[in-house]
């Protein structure tokens, strides 16, 4: 008894194989499902309800084989739903029923991350966010900024001149002068943008990069006001816990001039090797608006004061981000931005 059950449930198996390959649709395997497996009328039921007529010592080896036959039947059902439900290989042998990729859905360049924050903090200052042309003249960009031709800034080693004349902006202050020239005081501007210099493109420098320009002009505005806006930028940007400082510096078109600092974000201010031992790192360059740049713009130095800065956001995210070579913000690696998605 126990040999001719084996052998029915062997003989079942096969016509199983069979039968599920054969079913062209959902609706015929779900038939052949209920023939072989149904709780009911199913074959295997069936089969499986005889091992009372086996001798218990024969039991174990016909209900084994009871278990692998339902297993096999199980995964061939299965196996045959997911060919049936599966859309069809295109004409190329492309197999559709493979997971697709994952797309790169893209991410905000990391300058531009620090461009957007800086300007959203000079908005909350009560700053206008403003641009002006990459391509300018000889006066806009340093005759009018109390530069003269003669100076060193102005020698071709160092600028890219178009023309006679004409020339990619060195920096974004020209944009002071056509923002007085076309609006009267008061003016709080700040311009983001992209400057050019023929520096060597090495791990520090680049030949292009942004820039972002700061102007306030009103009558009564001093240096106090320039030390307070530009240190509540540094509170809110790097953290109320950072701590500004500014050195004395020189720049043609402010007067006086100074550089701002901001303590090291690595060490706290104790001295490592990002702020070379200094415990201080600089952000920007600052001063009074210089008289002679109010007179070539058409406003009356006697009346009005202003005060200006300037900062390099591509050095500022290199900060932030731990960005030890400048060349990697002009990547187009996807895996680099991934990052700061």
């Amino acid at each position: 008894m126990a040999s001719e059950l084996i052998a029915a449930l062997e003989s079942l198996e096969q016509e199983a194989r069979t039968a599920i390959a054969a079913a062209s649709n959902t609706a015929e395997l779900e038939a052949v499902r209920i023939h072989l497996l149904g709780r009911k009328e199913g074959r295997l039921t069936a089969l499986v309800r005889g091992l009372g007529n086996v001798e218990p010592a024969d039991r174990p080896a016909v209900g084994a084989t009871a278990n692998r036959v339902k297993q096999i039947i199980s995964t061939l059902l299965d196996e045959r739903v997911a060919e049936l439900t599966a859309p069809a290989a295109t004409a190329q042998g492309v197999d559709l029923t493979l997971p697709g990729r994952s797309a790169w859905r893209g991410a905000r360049h990391p300058v531009t991350v620090v461009v957007d924050e800086i300007c959203a903090i000079f908005r909350a200052l009560g700053f206008t966010r403003v641009r002006g042309p990459e391509a300018e003249t000889d006066w806009y960009n340093f005759e009018a900024l109390n530069t003269p031709l003669d100076h060193p800034a102005a020698d071709a080693h160092d600028t890219f001149y178009l023309a006679p004349g004409l020339l990619l902006r060195s920096h974004t202050s020209p944009v002071q002068i056509r923002t007085m020239q076309a609006y009267q005081p008061p003016i709080r501007v700040v311009v983001p943008g992209m400057v050019y210099r023929r520096d060597p493109f090495d791990a520090s420098h680049a030949p292009a990069f942004e820039q972002i320009e700061g102007l306030a002009v009103d009558e009564g505005v001093s240096f106090v006001d320039l030390k307070a806006t530009l240190a509540e930028f540094a509170h809110r940007f790097f953290g109320p816990e950072a701590e500004v400082r500014f050195r004395p510096s020189f720049f043609p078109f402010t007067e006086p001039s100074a550089e701002v600092d901001v303590s090291c974000l690595i060490c706290s201010g104790r001295g490592c090797s990002v702020c070379k031992g200094s415990g201080w790192l600089e952000i920007m360059g600052a001063g009074m608006v210089h008289p002679r740049v109010f007179e070539n713009a058409g406003y009356d130095s006697e009346r009005y004061t202003g005060f200006a800065f300037g900062m390099g956001p591509a050095r500022i995210a290199m900060l932030r981000y731990r960005i030890p070579d400048i060349r990697l913000l002009y990547e187009s690696d996807v895996r680099f931005l991934e990052q700061f998605a």
